[in-house]
């Protein structure tokens, strides 16, 4: 059986210098090398534990480099390592450092074509070395010589298929033929088959709360995957810290040693799917246990804005510790469709403490609050009688809104907005944005309202009607609408009055008694005839007239006599009474 390994003219070329010694010592050093080589490769070798560290276990196995194994090969074992331990392992190539990769499985290398067969047979793994580099892959010595493809060599570039020469590997037949010599074998499917037995026995391995050590593999936007000997785990940005964390980069980089808490393993029948989620933040006090006490409603806390929605801002008070500032809860006045008009992420604000949930870990923080009350002193800056200026903000079908200050706002009525005309709609006379002046009739700071008018501020004939007349004077109107025992009087152009006809005044029944006294005869007194005779003259004259204007039914266009009950000029109102003499 041929046993080429590396090319004996490439041997003798290299020895030609060595002219003191023949060609056939010359190869026949050769052959001792090469079948030592096989020899040592074929066999376990005892080594010694030299270094642990983080994840490797270094040997000494007394070669001129030394061996490496993973320290998942002990923990999967349920085992330790430690300076100075003694272990049975084979050599199953290099690594890119130059130490030997070693495994503690007994991996044989065929000595003949039937041990090649039987190891095809078998689908065994064998130990090769790599004698060169060709064209489409690689020549690896098996006991012959094999051809590795490029693809099957679980190198990702030339530069890694180069390092491979001179290198022990583990690989697998994957076609034979003995007739012709023809032998192709695979190393990735071997590497990839070790993979997959290191994470199927990671995975059976992790539970759920364990903490354990990873290596930070990758970064990205939304967390960082880790290593934890095998398998990889996934480190959310949202599990790194209890303070907010935008981006993963920003507290971790690749190759950091990190330890972390296994908060999940998703088991699936589909072994690619697996799933471990990890992370660091768990392994601290949550800041919210020690919030009771800390933060009392009513106080004034200074945070920075973390992030916005439309519904409202969220504030970090310390790492941790975020409140909620509602948009209903930014301002007074303005009636804001998203928070993002008032604040920015990054921003510094500082609001007052409306309510503390430490079970849900939850706290609501107010904007305005922290500004004051527009409406606490309210009644007296805006006080009744007083006049003011300010926008239109909002019309609605019964009046408009003015803005008074930041959060308060006035409401004038349709019937205060104009003297001269009757008004169906605010829209005739107002804007929103226009600038109007009222005068303030009404303020309620309890039920936030105050009310406004705008007609009490123009000059009109009612107001010179008013300030000509006085309560108990007898004017002439015109009916211009009756119903249920109310009437609607016009006094003048523009001028109308209120008109209660359910009953008469006191002062109207008073006289009415008196007059009806005087005019019937007294039981035992005996009839003045002459002062009777006068009465009837004066009822033949003018009386029977009176008395039919007064028996004639109330009714609109009617042109009578009231007499003024009530004058109110603040509020431009007069009351009448009938005032019809018998």
């Amino acid at each position: 059986m041929s046993n080429p390994g590396i090319p004996r003219s490439q041997f003798v070329a290299e020895s030609s210098a060595e002219s003191d010694e023949s060609f056939g010592d010359l190869l026949s050093q050769y052959d001792k090398s090469h079948s030592r080589k096989s020899e040592d490769g074929s066999k376990q070798l005892l080594g010694t534990v030299i270094v642990v560290s983080g994840d490797s276990v270094f040997l000494d196995i007394g070669f001129k480099s030394e061996g490496i194994l993973p320290l998942t090969a002990f923990q999967s074992a349920g085992e330790t390592a430690k300076r100075g331990d003694k272990l049975l392992v084979s050599v199953k190539g290099r690594n890119p450092e130059g130490y030997y990769e070693l495994t503690r499985a007994k991996v044989e290398r065929p000595k003949d074509w039937s041990a090649l067969e039987k190891a095809f047979a078998e689908k065994a793994t064998i130990v090769g070395t790599v004698t060169g580099v060709i064209k489409g892959g690689l020549s690896v010595d098996v006991g012959v010589r094999a051809f590795m493809p490029a693809s099957r060599s679980g190198a990702r570039d030339a530069a890694e298929m180069e390092k491979m020469v001179e290198q022990e590997i583990l690989c697998r037949i994957i076609k034979l033929d003995v007739t012709d010599e023809d032998v192709v074998v695979d190393r990735r499917a071997v590497a990839e088959e070790e993979e997959r037995s290191v994470k199927d026995r990671r995975y059976a391995e992790m539970k759920e709360g364990d903490t354990v050590t990873g290596t930070v593999r990758t970064l990205t936007d939304y967390g960082a995957f880790v290593d934890l000997g095998g398998v990889d785990a996934l480190l959310h940005v949202s599990d790194i810290a209890w303070s907010r964390v935008n981006k993963a980069a920003d507290v971790l980089s690749v190759g950091q040693s990190i330890e972390v808490k296994v908060l999940k393993v998703a088991a699936d029948s589909d072994k690619d799917k697996r799933r471990i989620s990890v992370g660091m933040k768990q392994l601290q006090p949550h800041p919210w246990d020690a919030v009771a006490g800390k933060y009392n409603v009513g106080e004034r806390v200074r945070g920075t804005v973390t992030r916005v929605a439309e519904f409202g801002a969220f504030v970090e008070l310390e790492p941790g510790i975020e409140g909620l500032i509602h948009v209903s809860e930014m301002s007074w006045g303005k009636k804001l469709r998203s928070a993002s008009t008032l604040v920015k992420p990054g921003e510094i604000v500082e609001a007052v403490i409306l309510g503390v949930n430490a079970g849900e870990r939850r706290m609501s923080l107010g904007l305005k609050q922290a500004l004051g009350d527009p409406w606490v002193d309210a009644a007296q800056k805006f006080a009744a009688g007083s006049v003011i200026e300010g926008p239109v903000v909002s019309i609605t079908k019964f009046g408009a809104f003015v803005q008074l200050a930041e959060g308060v706002e006035g409401m004038i009525h349709i019937s205060d907005m104009s003297a001269e005309k009757r008004i169906n709609h605010p829209q005739e006379l107002v804007k929103v944005g226009q600038l109007v002046k009222a005068q303030v009739l009404a303020v309620d700071a309890e039920k936030r309202q105050l009310r406004l008018g705008m007609k009490q501020l123009v000059p009109s004939g009612l107001d010179e009607y008013i300030a000509e007349h006085k309560e108990g004077d007898v004017v002439t109107g015109r009916m211009i609408e009756v119903s249920d025992g109310r009437a609607r009087v016009e006094l003048g152009e523009g001028i109308q009055a209120d008109c209660h006809m359910d009953k008469a005044s006191p002062a109207a029944e008073k006289k009415e008694q008196a007059e009806s006294d005087s005019s019937s005869p007294k039981l035992n007194s005996k009839p003045d005839l002459s002062s009777l005779g006068s009465m009837l003259q004066a009822r033949w004259k003018g009386g029977a007239a009176a008395g039919a204007a007064k028996l004639e039914a109330v009714r609109s266009g009617q042109i009578r006599k009231f007499r003024i009950a009530k004058l109110d000029a603040a509020a431009k109102k007069i009351e009448l009474e009938l005032a019809e003499s018998r």
